[in-house]
């Protein structure tokens, strides 16, 4: 119910975009070599930028998008996703332009999209790494991996169950992140990352497990089957978000 929803309001959205953006005037940064970078101990955490969510509402955090993305970089986190869904997220496009100015990490720009000029808007904007959700895009997600490649943007393919993962590894995506959340039901079951991860690291696919990981013990059991995490509600409800993604980066 909730991603028919979004997708209605999100293809409202995307008529107002132009049909052309003007080039990116600055080097894209990737994602996947920071996620490879990371210290050898330590766990790659993506930060995610969330003010507001379907099944969680309002988070409590009142620190804007630049000082969040400080205090991810100052605890260790190798990424920031930008949520810029506005009507169930609260996000905005905007922040993905404060982050840039506050942290010289990848950004990953994630919302729902649908459609040629959400990725060109994407590059334009200055992030780094656009999420392309298998389930949404179904037979036209290979040609948005070509079209995120050729825009300069590294392509995060998201999957939840073995008909995703047949739709990304036949794409030439080299990061996957399963959702542990099932966007029909909103369930997380966070075994999901298990039941799929051996999969798409035998096709050499990097994962980032993404969705339900609220602990350092959620961190530990996973760190097995995944090369990053990617983590919002945790970081945004915390007191201290820096402390928190310094928490996660040494579980």
């Amino acid at each position: 119910m909730y991603l028919e929803e979004i997708l209605r309001t999100t293809m409202m959205r995307v008529k107002s975009l132009p049909r052309h953006f003007p080039a990116r005037e600055d080097r894209p940064r990737s994602l996947a070599a920071a996620i490879g970078g990371v210290r050898r101990g330590g766990n790659a955490i993506i930060g995610e930028l969330k003010y507001a969510s379907p099944s969680g509402g309002r988070m409590e955090c009142m620190l804007e998008p630049g000082a969040l993305a400080q205090d991810m970089v100052a605890g260790g986190a190798c990424g920031i996703s930008v949520i810029t869904e506005p009507s169930f997220f609260a996000g905005s496009t905007e922040y993905i332009r404060s982050v840039r100015t506050c942290a010289d990490l990848p950004i990953m720009r994630k919302d729902f999209i649908i459609d040629d000029r959400q990725v060109l808007e994407t590059s334009y904007l200055g992030a780094d790494a656009i999420l392309l959700i298998a389930r949404v895009l179904r037979h036209e997600l290979a040609r948005f991996v070509e079209l995120s490649l050729q825009s300069g943007l590294e392509p995060v393919v998201e999957v939840h169950d073995r008909g995703d993962l047949a739709l990304a590894l036949a794409t030439d995506a080299l990061l996957v992140g399963v959702n542990n959340r099932d966007l029909a039901t909103m369930h997380v079951d966070t075994s999901t990352t298990v039941e799929l991860s051996g999969i798409l690291r035998e096709n050499g696919r990097k994962v980032i497990s993404m969705s339900g990981i609220g602990s350092s013990d959620g961190i530990r059991r996973l760190k097995g089957s995944c090369d990053a995490f990617l983590i919002g509600t945790a970081i945004m409800r915390s007191m201290d978000p820096r402390k928190m993604v310094e928490e996660f980066v040494c579980a």
